[in-house]
């Protein structure tokens, strides 16, 4: 975490000695998100959201007067969701778990807890002032994450559950999101303003490692398939924006 936190704290004294320089301007975000998966296998089905934050910093530049662009440097924290499997096998091969958990029993929830280290960019257009408000609109956007941290719970059709394992090796290290968001500037203060939004954003890449799965799907009266649980696994996200630009 030091290894992160430290060029955090340069990067922050840089936005604020470029701000000074330019018309860049910089502020700081403390933003809620709910956040679900779901994949593209109908026996693996979304079954929970999460509550989560993004906690950092963000910056806006215009090359024109309302055409500009907005990016930044954040946390996002308890990123995820829950899926419900439908099938049976073992689906975090590569994770730490007590033996009962190594061959799970069909419709099992397992509960993705994710922190991500991430870089969103976009282009943003604003209206013209009306008043203490301006109007505007990010499209598109996009987020490149890192993974930091993966929590994983699990809870079986029998009752058994496991809470608080480490899933980094059953999630890729890395991921990108494309939305869309818009929002509203309230200014307070000669270049100090309230920022509020709202956005929505999607994983392009799989969230989930397949490799070394074993997955059973149920087939009503057919042979059930067997083989790696090849699903393509993705977050969905609303963010509510709050934040503060100097």
């Amino acid at each position: 975490m030091k290894k992160i936190i430290i060029p955090l704290v340069f990067l922050c004294l840089s936005f604020l000695q470029t701000s000074a320089q330019s018309d860049f301007r910089f502020g700081f975000q403390t933003s809620p998100t709910f956040s679900w998966m779901n994949t593209n296998d109908n026996t693996i089905n979304g079954n929970g959201t999460n509550l989560g934050l993004k906690l950092g910093l963000m910056g806006e530049k215009y090359f024109q007067e309302n055409y500009g662009f907005t990016f930044g440097i954040n946390f996002g924290f308890n990123q995820g969701g829950t899926l419900k499997y439908q099938g049976s096998g073992n689906i975090w091969p590569d994770v730490e778990l007590s033996q009962v958990f190594y061959d799970l029993p069909q419709n099992t929830d397992l509960k993705y807890s994710l922190q991500y280290l991430e870089i969103p960019f976009a282009f943003r257009m604003r209206t013209q002032e009306f008043g203490y408000f301006r109007y505007h609109l990010d499209i598109p956007s996009f987020t490149l994450g890192v993974l930091t941290q993966a929590k994983g719970d699990i809870s079986t059709s029998e009752g058994d559950t496991s809470e608080g394992n480490d899933i980094r090796k059953a999630v890729n290290l890395l991921s990108f999101g494309l939305g869309l968001s818009g929002g509203v500037e309230y200014s307070i203060g000669e270049n100090i303003s309230l920022i509020g939004g709202l956005g929505f954003q999607t994983s392009l890449l799989d969230v989930t490692k397949d490799r070394g799965t074993n997955y059973i799907k149920p087939d009503g009266n057919n042979a059930p398939e067997v083989g790696e649980e090849d699903s393509s696994g993705k977050v969905n996200m609303i963010t509510v924006r709050l934040g503060i630009l100097f």
